[in-house]
Order: structure tokens, then C-alpha cells, then sequence
């Protein structure tokens, strides 16, 4: 389903402009407890594609609610809503549990359930996990159910059975949740999809996809399967964000649009991709991304001529979590690719707090690589990434 024929106007431009100016206005004690969210003149709208085999609608541009969040209100949720980013992607572990807890305060102030698609994970794939998670889940959430349910960070293919299966299909009789499916970020996403391909009970994958991927054979073919079986496509970690900033990083040199909003118009492009999840943790990142979406013109070729020079010149800073490909020549339990991937939450999204309580939860034998060479790990590196460097700056910041 291709974007709306739909260009933005100039009234709408100047309305989303004054976006980030909003954040005084909908301070929580605006409205008493008890009251509703007011009635607004109609703003433009994110628009919006079919998620798959659910046939529903969901907006392009969808809420990641990884993210320290204001318990009694917190107004960049008000502000998703406001242009039609209703889709909420939450999930057990997210700020230790309280981005739950403040999207359930939030719903219950709106006081309309069905304004919103709620989406949330377990981290724990048996049968049992999974409903005791989601139990917790809707707990916080104040709700009775929730839109789909992900097996969070799924690695093990074994779970892709029969038994999950069974959980799923009660879960939605019991009316606790409307669709399944699993998010992946491993070095086997084209693997575990290829597998869903196969599967009718998976309704949707929310999977790692971004500009830098564009070129991978294996991947584009477990996304052509799951597109053909009519699986929910979700991408996510779109911005292909650099392992670590300490080094001096290429600047992306586009024309209309800048890198961020220019890697998701390259991902809307897909035909396959219903949605993709950002997490917008400002504002400003908000107005720049509602408008990227509003705005239904494709990327210039010169935009796309400077996202590829840039996936060219920082492609030695990225790590694609290929673990099973430089792990071959380190010692078992150490992680480069789940260590990386926190050392960029750390320097490049500024998520210091969060990286270093996840590497904490990482087991010991994880964490303990200060006499491990890395020199014939990092030769066997696709992407020539310089995992020694990158290993003892996560060694300083994150321990």
C-alpha cells in the first residue's frame, strides 16, 4: 500500500511548527484528575497503512515508549495523539516497567480506550511467562486487553511451536489480546522469519530494517515471505545509528529533508513496511518526524544518493549484531553485539541510565573481557568495525 497522493499545506506546516511550543500547554495540571482530554480543532493526521492479515489501519509512524515518562502526564504522548500517532509500542521492561504504568495513567485521562492500538512484549517466551506477563501487563496498562502481544527479542526459533501457538490462541479467546506476534534484533532475523512465513498464528514481526540493510539478500528475502503469507511488517532501530560517537562521525549531507527524517521516508518507501516505531524522546524529534510522514513526496534522488554515501562512510562504526560471525574467534559469553548496541544507546542516543543498568543485567561472563584480544574477531567482522576500541570504551562507560 503506497503512501496517500497527499502533500502537506502550508497552513498544516505552520500548525506543526508550533509543535514543540505545546509542551507548556498541555501541562497535567491543565485538567482536574478526573477530567478528559479537550475536544480539538482537526489537525492533520499521520497517515495511515494495513498491518498485514489483522487488516487493520495503522498509523505509518508509530510511538516507542522506551522512554522515562511523566506518570501523571506526560505531554509528548498527548502530542502522538494529537496528529494520529496512536499506535503505543510498550513493553514489560521499558524503564523498568513505568512507561506502562504511565500509558495506563494517560488512557485513563483520555478516557477512551478505543482511541489508541496498544501494542506491549514479554520478555519470557513459555506458554506460562507470557501470560503472567501480560497479566502484569494489563495491570499497568488499566486495561482489559491490548491490540498485539510480541514475544520480546526473540532469538530462539524453538518457540515458534506449537505449544506458542496453543498460548496465543487462548490469549485471544480469553479477549486479552486481538493479534500476536514476536520483535527481533538478533543475528537470525532473516532466519526466525523465514520461519514465521510458514506460520498462520504469527500476525506481525516488528524487526530490525534501516537504510544500511537495503542491500542484504537474505534479509529481503525473509521480508518478500512474510509479505507473500500477509505477515504485519514493523521496522525498527530505523536510524542505523553509528556504535559510538567518541570518533568524529560523517554528517549526513541531504537536501529537505535531514538523516533522521530522511532513513524513515527511505523505510515508508517499502511497500512491504506497514509501520515503522520511533522513539521520540523530544518534542522536536516529534514535529520533525509527524512531518516527514504528513509529507507524502518521495526522497529526491539527491537525498538518496547522501543516505548511501553515508551508510559508505560510517559503515566501520555500525555494528549489525552479527555476533555469530566475530564470536567465532572469542571466548563463549561474551556478547559484542548486545555490548555495542548499549554502548549506542549510551553515546549516540544519550540513553546513559538505561545502557548501563541493561549491561548490568547481562550475566557476569559477559561483562568480563579486560584480557580478551580481539583482533582475529574484529578481522572476521563484515563491516571491519573496530570491536577492540569500541569494547573498552563500553568497558569505561558502561561498567
Amino acid at each position: 500500500m503506497n503512501l496517500p497522493e497527499r502533500k502537506i499545506s502550508r497552513r498544516e506546516l505552520l500548525k506543526l511548527g508550533g509543535l514543540a511550543g505545546l509542551a507548556g500547554a498541555l501541562r497535567p495540571t491543565a485538567w482536574a484528575a478526573e477530567e478528559a482530554m479537550p475536544a480539538e480543532p482537526a489537525l492533520p493526521q499521520v497517515p495511515r497503512r494495513v498491518l498485514g492479515k489483522t487488516g487493520e489501519k495503522i498509523p505509518i509512524l508509530l510511538m516507542g515508549m522506551s522512554l522515562k515518562l511523566d506518570q501523571k502526564f506526560d505531554p509528548r504522548l498527548a502530542e502522538a495523539l494529537r496528529f494520529g500517532v496512536y499506535y503505543y509500542d510498550n513493553a514489560r521492561g521499558y524503564a523498568n516497567g513505568t512507561s506502562e504504568t504511565a500509558m495506563g495513567n494517560f488512557m485513563e485521562r483520555v478516557g477512551d480506550r478505543k482511541k489508541f492500538w496498544i501494542t506491549t512484549k514479554s520478555p519470557d517466551h513459555t506458554p506460562e511467562g507470557m501470560e503472567r506477563n501480560l497479566a502484569e501487563s494489563l495491570r499497568q496498562l488499566k486495561t482489559d486487553y491490548v491490540d498485539l502481544f510480541f514475544m520480546h527479542a526473540l532469538r530462539d526459533k524453538k518457540y515458534l511451536s506449537a505449544e506458542t501457538a496453543a498460548a496465543a490462541a487462548k490469549l485471544k479467546k480469553e479477549g486479552k489480546i486481538r493479534y500476536f506476534g514476536f520483535s527481533c534484533h538478533n543475528e537470525n532475523v532473516a532466519e526466525l522469519m523465514q520461519e514465521a512465513a510458514k506460520l498462520p498464528w504469527i500476525d506481525a514481526i516488528m524487526f530490525k530494517y534501516n537504510f544500511r540493510d537495503y542491500g542484504n539478500k537474505e534479509l529481503n528475502d525473509a521480508m518478500d515471505a512474510c509479505h507473500k503469507a500477509n505477515i504485519g511488517l514493523i521496522a525498527m532501530k530505523t536510524q542505523g545509528s553509528a556504535v559510538s560517537f567518541e570518533d568524529r562521525v560523517a554528517k549526513f549531507a541531504g537536501g529537505k529533508w535531514n538523516r533522521h527524517q530522511a532513513v524513515l521516508k527511505a523505510v515508508w518507501a517499502d511497500v512491504r513496511i506497514a509501520a515503522a516505531v520511533s522513539q521520540m524522546d523530544t518534542l522536536e524529534k516529534m514535529k520533525e518526524n509527524i512531518a516527514a510522514a504528513l509529507d507524502s513526496s518521495p526522497l529526491s534522488a539527491a537525498d538518496q544518493a547522501a543516505l548511501r554515501r553515508y551508510a559508505d562512510e560510517t559503515a566501520h562504526l555500525y555494528c549489525a549484531g552479527c555476533q555469530h560471525i566475530c564470536g567465532q574467534a572469542l571466548p563463549p559469553g561474551i556478547q559484542v553485539g548486545t555490548t555495542l548496541r548499549y554502548l549506542m544507546y549510551h553515546d549516540s542516543y544519550g540513553y546513559a541510565d538505561e545502557a548501563r543498568q541493561l549491561f548490568a543485567e547481562l550475566p557476569a561472563e559477559a561483562r568480563q573481557w579486560q584480557h580478551v584480544d580481539f583482533t582475529q574477531a574484529a578481522a572476521l567482522c563484515p563491516r571491519r568495525v573496530d570491536i577492540a576500541q569500541h569494547m573498552r570504551r563500553a568497558a569505561e562507560v558502561l561498567a
